[in-house]
């Protein structure tokens, strides 16, 4: 995907955000995001997009210190809040164009690196929120309500963003935080997505994870749709909601320590 796609999806994926937010209620729990409710992941989003809108209209060398500044209004105006920063940033990366210099913890230090990560970030925090959202219960029951990222609850990502932001997810490891964890001795892993362009393999060697771009055999395959690896990768879909081949086991192990 280019900058203009990655922009594009903020716009496409902070709507929908938003939607899923009024849908869901401010209060409903995040299955995505256990200690959340609704509210915390859109103050979270929300500050976020201002952040990034500040750092690169005003502050280019800015950093962490702008985030803190960033007040979250009362429950009451916090999803018009919200909906008003998604413009004002999409505005902000196309005025700039993608090789404007702007702070970043990585070492791509560009306008471009921003809206690719808030794409992403926020089509995965639209996800949460429409996993939120009650669905009813399966006919001929109660009739209650359940919370969860259960079937049909929360829409795919579009194949071509969840390819990257596999890729994205990869390309930010080694710059997480905990990531020495994630090793092995050779240990190796295939994703492959059925409706896309898209295979890696991750092999766990004793100075960490190196990932590659190959169709390969691993000690543990999953196959599916690039939005359902994107989830896995993510941490937010269970193993046997794809289909895997092999260590099962290893593959869990990888979602616990690389969970995003």
């Amino acid at each position: 995907m280019d900058f203009s796609e990655h922009v594009a999806a903020i716009r496409m994926e902070g709507a929908a955000l938003s939607r899923a937010a009024t849908a869901a209620g401010l209060d409903a729990g995040v299955p995505g995001c256990p200690d959340w409710q609704v509210a915390d992941l859109v103050a979270h989003v929300g500050r976020l997009h201002r952040w990034v809108t500040s750092m690169v209209e005003e502050s280019p060398s800015g950093g962490p210190e702008l985030f803190g500044g960033i007040a979250v209004p009362a429950a009451t105006e916090l999803l018009d809040w919200f909906e008003h920063g998604v413009e004002p940033l999409a505005a902000a990366l196309e005025g700039a164009g993608a090789e404007a210099e702007v702070w970043s913890w990585t070492d791509d230090r560009t306008a471009g690196f921003w809206a690719r990560r808030q794409a992403h970030e926020t089509a995965l925090h639209r996800w949460d929120a429409e996993s939120a959202v009650p669905t009813a219960g399966p006919a001929g029951g109660s009739g209650g309500e359940v919370h969860g990222p259960v079937s049909g609850s929360a829409a795919p990502f579009d194949a071509d963003l969840a390819v990257d932001g596999i890729d994205e997810a990869f390309d930010m490891l080694p710059y997480r935080p905990g990531t020495s964890a994630l090793s092995g001795t050779g240990e190796t892993i295939h994703l492959h997505c059925t409706d896309a362009h898209g295979e890696w393999l991750l092999r766990l060697g004793v100075s960490g994870v190196e990932i590659t771009r190959e169709h390969a055999k691993g000690d543990v395959a999953a196959r599916g749709r690039a939005s359902d690896l994107l989830l896995l990768v993510y941490g937010r879909l269970p193993a046997a909601e794809v289909e895997t081949f092999g260590d099962a086991g290893l593959l869990a192990k990888w979602q616990r320590e690389a969970r995003f």
